[in-house]
This record gives C-alpha cells, structure tokens and sequence, in this order.
C-alpha cells in the first residue's frame, strides 16, 4: 500500500482529486477522516497542511506527496521530485503599493517586508546583495503595507486579483511554482511499483490534456495536401470509403492550433469533420 499526502482543502487538492478521479483512482470525499484509502487501487491518501507535506514525505509518514513547488522549496526537506504536474501554477513575488515609485531591487534596502516565505525570499536577498527586514506572517500578508506593519510584501501571486483589491502592484517575480509530485527517497520495490502504475495513469491523463479526436471526410485528390497540415503524432489514418474518390481521416490535434487547421483542411475540401474530446492517451 502505498501512502500519499494530499493538501486537504484549497485549490491544489481540487486539482489533486480530480487528477486521481482521471486516472480512475476513487477517493471517497470525506475530509473529516485524516486517513483514507482508496477503493480500486493500492493507495491511501492522508489529508494535511500544505506546508507540512514535505516535511511528512522525507521522514517517511507518506511515501509520497503532491504539494505546491512553493512549499517544497521553502521547506527545504531532503525528498525527490518525481514529476512536474502542470496544474496550481502561481508564482513568488515581491509587491509594494500602487503610489510608491519603484526604480529596481534596491529599493527595498532597509525595508520591510512581510511574508510567508521568509527561506526563499532570504535566499534571494543575499543572491542580490539587498539587505531588507524579513517579517514572517502566517495569516494575510497583503493587508501588511495597508496598516503600516511592511513597506512591501512577498507572497503567492496567481491572478493578481488579490493584490488589486490591496492597492499593491507586483514589482518582482522571484520564482515560479507548479504542483510536484515528490516521493521518499527510501521507498522499497513493491512501493515504487505502485509508484510507477501511478505515473503511468497520471500521464495517459496528461497526454490527453488539449487534444481533440478528429474524423473527417477528405478527397482523394487533394489528401497529400492534407496530411502535409496535419501535425499528429505519427501520421494519420486512412480509411477507404464506398465512393472511391473520398476516404476518411482520422487524428489528433493539439487545441491551441484547432482552429487554424480546420480552417485550412476546409479550404482544402475537407468535409464531415467531426471533433471528440481525448480522456487519455497512452503513446
């Protein structure tokens, strides 16, 4: 059985179930219970604090754990990075108030500067050689330079809304974050095998991210045209039809270029298409 610490509310364990529930791992929902396994797979999920599951996976409670890159990186703790996950991006940065004029980093000499994030934000102070007052809160950072506690702060930026409504404007960004999946150091073979089940799922679910099935129906006399637009991942399948001068075409195409390409296999007399979401792909 293997053991995983999951963040037990927020966004990251929104994106964390419904990544499990793709790779048809069920989790029973109840938050109330610490510890949970799940149902169709050797996996048991164990509910904490962002900021404790790094700690958690190195000392071997969990075995492994999806936690912010964020969070990880501030801990510091001696666990592998498994895999880089793509989901609950954010980014770290330094923002002070809209009315202050910024000329560079060295503005925040002799400044304070409020966050969560204090090992980070240090790192980088003594990187650039600025030499600013670290003042650690663990609650809402923003409303720091509004009631006089910081002159700037350092936190979690994601749409920026937030710091917005704080009449603040980021002014730095210091690193960029993603979900990781991290694993003890020491995990045995039956563990890694699970492990590895595990990441072969996730990634069949992530392969299928922003891709779309298309069939469509396309004249013989002009398919060498259209297979040359088509960018699938090896080359298309043909199949003949009852008219001898049509056959049908079957592929994959990447969303962010749907559009364009339709439009050109339209031109090219392409008829018929039909476009079906991708659940998973297994390449």
């Amino acid at each position: 059985m293997l053991r995983i610490a999951v963040q037990s509310k927020g966004r990251l364990y929104d994106d964390t179930m419904n990544l499990l529930s793709e790779a048809d791992i069920k989790v029973s929902s109840n938050k109330r219970t610490l510890l949970v396994q799940a149902s169709n797979f050797p996996l048991e999920i164990l509910y904490l604090r962002d900021d404790d599951i790094p700690q958690s996976v190195a000392t071997g409670v969990a075995d492994i754990g999806i936690v912010g890159e964020n969070e990880f990186v501030e801990k510091n703790e001696n666990a592998d990075i498994v895999e880089r996950l793509g989901f609950s991006k954010c980014r770290l940065s330094l923002a002070i108030p809209k009315s202050v004029d910024y000329p560079g980093l060295e503005w925040f000499n002799g400044r304070k500067i409020a966050t969560s994030y204090p090992g980070i934000l240090k790192r980088f102070m003594d990187k650039n050689n600025i030499n600013a007052e670290i003042h650690v809160i663990t609650g809402s950072v923003e409303i720091s330079p509004g009631i006089g506690l910081a002159d700037g702060i350092f936190d979690i930026v994601s749409s920026g809304s937030t710091l917005v409504s704080n009449n603040l404007r980021e002014v730095e960004v210091v690193m960029k974050s993603e979900a990781l999946l991290i694993a003890n150091k020491n995990l045995d073979d039956d563990k890694r095998s699970v492990l590895n089940e595990m990441l072969f799922r996730i990634e069949a679910v992530r392969n299928a991210e922003d891709k779309k099935y298309v069939r469509m129906n396309a004249p013989k006399s002009r398919l060498k045209e259209i297979i040359d637009v088509l960018p699938g991942l090896k080359s298309p399948t043909i199949i003949p039809l009852a008219d001898e001068e049509w056959c049908s075409v079957h592929t994959v195409l990447d969303e962010k270029r749907f559009w364009e390409i339709i439009g050109k296999l339209k031109e090219m007399g392409a008829q018929g298409i039909l476009v079906t979401p991708i659940e998973k792909m297994i390449l």
